[in-house]
């Protein structure tokens, strides 16, 4: 709990430094942390509005904690094609990648939404056709195969350590979906781990086991957003990976 209330003090200093103090830092030597993403490292919906990253959220969490200059480049909404293609294209995200010294990666929730979405629609709800449904649709999207694209395009631009994050389950314990995503998710996140094999300094944060089933507290109600708390938990497992605890 002592870390829990160290980590959110942090943030709440943080978020009341002026910009200036990124530069100052920048000179200082300071190292920095870039995050890449979609809406989860983005801190959506912690917010009044969501036009820029939270400073709830955790890429920010932790560089408060490691005393990290920080870059969320997260984009809410993010497929793993949308990453991997800005990572090839756009010079601003590429610039920003190579001077990193740490990265975070949390990418393949929107794909995977869009492979539940599908199969619930084609199964009709239909159990025996659901779950062979959302497994194809899964293979469809090329889920892994970007993230491993997306590995090798960030080699090519730094040898940083990398923390990726695997899926947590988002739904409160409740609705019906929370047993779906107990049973595929499990599965999705061994080719997380099959990953990891063919890399060296990219290790593993798991968001799963860490969110368990205290959906109810780290995910907002009627959303599959964390709360504060979610984003608190994603730090202490992202410092964990990096060593920084």
């Amino acid at each position: 709990m002592n870390k829990l209330f160290k980590l959110f003090t942090l943030t709440l200093m943080a978020s009341l430094i002026l910009p200036a103090a990124v530069s100052a830092e920048k000179d200082n030597g300071i190292k920095s942390l870039v995050s890449l993403g979609d809406s989860i490292p983005y801190g959506y919906n912690l917010s009044e509005n969501n036009n820029t990253p939270s400073r709830f959220s955790y890429p920010y969490l932790i560089g408060n904690d490691a005393n990290l200059r920080v870059r969320d480049l997260a984009v809410p909404g993010w497929t793993t094609e949308e990453l991997l293609h800005a990572l090839k294209e756009d010079q601003e995200v590429r610039q920003t990648v190579n001077q990193a010294d740490y990265i975070t990666l949390s990418i393949g929730s929107n794909d995977l939404l869009q492979a539940l979405q599908a199969a619930q629609a084609i199964s009709g709800g239909e159990p025996g056709l659901f779950m062979p449904l959302l497994q194809a649709e899964i293979q469809k999207r090329n889920i892994f195969g970007n993230i491993a694209d997306i590995i090798l395009e960030v080699r090519t631009l730094t040898e940083a350590p990398i923390a990726v994050y695997n899926v947590y389950n988002p739904f409160q314990t409740d609705n019906p979906l929370h047993r779906v995503g107990s049973t595929i998710l499990p599965i999705v996140n061994t080719g997380f781990d099959q990953l990891m094999l063919h890399y060296t300094n990219v290790v593993i944060a798991d968001a799963f086991s860490a969110f368990g089933e205290e959906q109810a507290e780290l995910v907002i109600p009627e959303d599959i957003h964390p709360t504060v708390k979610g984003q608190i938990k994603l730090a202490e497992i992202g410092l964990n990976a990096f060593n920084l605890d």
